[in-house]
């Protein structure tokens, strides 16, 4: 048992280093609930031609690994992973759709090592000291702060930079383009995650000028200055 631990953290460790790279590539990565597998390409090439390379579509939907499948073959220079990873089933399931990388609102040492036994760079989710010590027992390193603002926002990640430092983040969850700034600002920030660049209602009326415009703006974010 202490064997299979030590090779699953070791796995992390290395997954950790390949994500890392992943994540620096944005400074927003669009959380994206996609009902309409058609809105899948167009989707990806406007928000890829507004700067925002790195997608994480949501199991929220019935088309969402189809959805995955159409924007890696529309669009081979994005960065297509899949989020809400709740079941260690739906690990192959996204990597047989071509993800790149998974996302999970939460922690379990079944996702851990399903993902590292599949080789797929995995970014939990945590919102507790407890959640980011397990975490880094697990060999991680890099987490997703959720849900951010409702998990205690800013404050919480200065709090985790005090006690773990060694641990980033891409805090997710009430966080949009008036207060992303203030978490960027954060030396244990990495990136933010957030579906303000696709509203439901722009994907409705596949407005992707609008889409594109928004993901450029969201691309040209700065991070808060530092108090």
């Amino acid at each position: 048992m202490i064997a299979t631990q030590a090779a699953v953290s070791q796995g992390c460790v290395f997954m950790s280093s390949g994500l890392l790279d992943i994540l620096r590539l944005a400074t927003v990565i669009p959380v994206i609930v996609i009902d309409d597998v058609r809105h899948a390409a167009p989707l990806a090439e406007a928000l890829v031609a507004g700067g925002l390379p790195v997608l994480e579509v949501t199991l929220r939907t019935p088309v969402a690994l189809d959805a995955v499948a159409a924007m890696r073959r529309a669009v081979p220079n994005a960065i297509v992973g899949v989020g809400t990873i709740t079941q260690a089933s739906h690990v192959q399931s996204a990597v047989d759709a071509g993800a790149q990388f998974g996302v999970s609102p939460g922690l379990h040492p079944d996702l851990v090592a399903a993902t590292a036994n599949a080789n797929l760079p995995y970014l939990p989710g945590i919102s507790t000291v407890s959640d980011l010590m397990r975490a880094r027992l697990l060999g991680l390193s890099l987490c997703k702060f959720f849900p951010a603002q409702l998990a205690g926002g800013v404050a919480m990640l200065r709090t985790f930079y005090s006690v773990i430092p060694d641990v980033s983040f891409c805090p997710t969850g009430g966080i949009d383009a008036r207060n992303a700034g203030e978490f960027l600002a954060l030396p244990n920030v990495v990136c933010v995650g957030g579906s303000w660049v696709t509203p439901s209602a722009l994907l409705r009326a596949g407005d992707w000028l609008q889409i594109r415009m928004l993901a450029r703006d969201a691309a040209a974010l700065a991070p808060a200055a530092r108090s």
